[in-house]
């Protein structure tokens, strides 16, 4: 159901998000100033982007009829989330709409197992891994790779959710006796003795122009990323250089269109290949304030096939640290502390109801001292938070 309408002017495009949440709620402010038209598609005009988007269609992503109502009258369709069925999509590209990331990129990150085939395939490095369909086959995999492991949903997962470490066979039968979303499977994989989390984000157009960003430090906090340093403190260029050249091919050998986020593991000899995500991602939220071009308007340039922004940070460092649902409940109150302590910060509200641990806005900062600039940010989203008062 169309809510809300705008008149194109011109030959102005019109992009249509799907999802209504925060990554389409700051993807609104570089589409205005671009210049395009951007409509999202969102289940109720209480998410995040219905809250700040003149266009909304009301809909489920699931939802056929739904998504190709949507979707008419747009030049390029994209996402906020993976979990449009592929069906839909290829039935959006049969009606001559432009989908970036396509159906055939996309289904590397709706399904790990198709991932982990996928990047195997074409060189990446990835842990051991193995699709396993009963406990049995599961212990089988552990007597070769050793306790502890990870067992995962192949879909449906995120922010650590469907993610178990396995410590012995009796959590093996615990988690597993638990029932599997639809569609999915359980894959084992080896937990990898990382020393650090990385993320290596890159853009890329249909045309196949591509840009890297600086590699960041990211750090999860019971499964959720809570904050990200760029660039990631004390990784060589070496290094660096290898995790965005794994970004890169990757994005090449998936044809992805727009945002990549590559979730690596550093062991601190090698590194290793975790998740993927063909949207702009929280690992980048730092850009908005840190970047000369953020990855919101990055993914909407690749999405066009604009030529791309530069991916540069505007001092040495910028940091990101999540603002979860805690104690407090009227976020704005915090206001007036948090910028009177620190006018140098910037913070993003996303408009959603708090609830315990759920993302509902980050602070940045950007300066010289990575050190003193995680200090200034924690602070300010502990206060967030209600974990402190002053």
């Amino acid at each position: 159901m169309a809510v809300t309408g705008s008149v194109l002017g011109g030959d102005r495009p019109r992009v249509g998000m799907v999802g209504g949440g925060q990554l389409a709620r700051m993807s609104a402010a570089p589409a205005a100033a671009l210049g395009i038209d951007f409509r999202v598609l969102a289940t109720s005009l209480d998410e995040s982007a219905a809250q700040v988007v003149s266009d909304v269609y009301l809909g489920a992503h699931d939802d056929e009829h739904a998504v190709l109502e949507f979707a008419a009258g747009c030049d390029v369709v994209t996402f906020d989330h993976e979990h449009v069925p592929p069906p839909i999509l290829e039935k959006l590209e049969a009606r001559g709409v432009a989908v970036r990331p396509g159906p055939h990129a996309l289904i590397n990150a709706q399904d790990k197992a198709v991932m982990r085939r996928t990047l195997e395939g074409a060189g990446a490095p990835v842990p051991r891994w193995r699709v396993v369909d009963s406990v049995g086959e599961a212990q089988e995999f552990a007597n070769e790779v050793g306790y502890p492991f990870i067992v995962k949903t192949t879909r449906g997962g995120y922010d650590g959710k469907g993610v178990w470490r396995i410590d012995s066979s009796i959590d093996l039968s615990s988690v597993m006796s638990s029932p599997l979303p639809p569609g999915a499977q359980w894959l084992a994989e080896e937990a990898v003795p990382f020393v650090q989390e990385l993320s290596a984000q890159v853009a890329r157009s249909p045309s196949g122009q591509t840009v890297a960003y600086p590699v960041v430090r990211t750090v999860q906090t019971n499964g959720i990323c809570s904050e990200v340093v760029a660039p990631a403190p004390g990784l060589s260029d070496e290094r660096a250089v290898q995790a965005q050249r794994i970004a890169l091919d990757i994005a090449g050998a998936l044809n992805v269109t727009g945002m990549l986020a590559v979730e690596i593991f550093d062991t601190g000899d090698a590194l290793f290949v975790n998740e993927l995500a063909m949207r702009p991602h929280n690992s980048g939220h730092w850009s908005i304030e840190g970047a000369v071009t953020s990855q919101f308007e990055n993914h909407l340039r690749a999405v066009l096939d604009l030529p791309l922004g530069s991916p540069r940070l505007v001092a040495p460092h910028a940091v990101m640290v999540n603002i979860l649902g805690g104690d407090v409940g009227n976020l704005y109150s915090a206001y007036r502390h948090v910028f009177a302590r620190d006018p140098g910060l910037k913070v993003h509200l996303y408009g959603k109801q708090v609830k315990p641990g759920r993302k509902v806005g980050h602070v940045t900062t950007v300066g010289d001292d990575a050190e003193q600039l995680l200090v200034r940010a924690r602070h300010a989203a502990d206060y967030f938070m209600g974990v402190i008062d002053e």
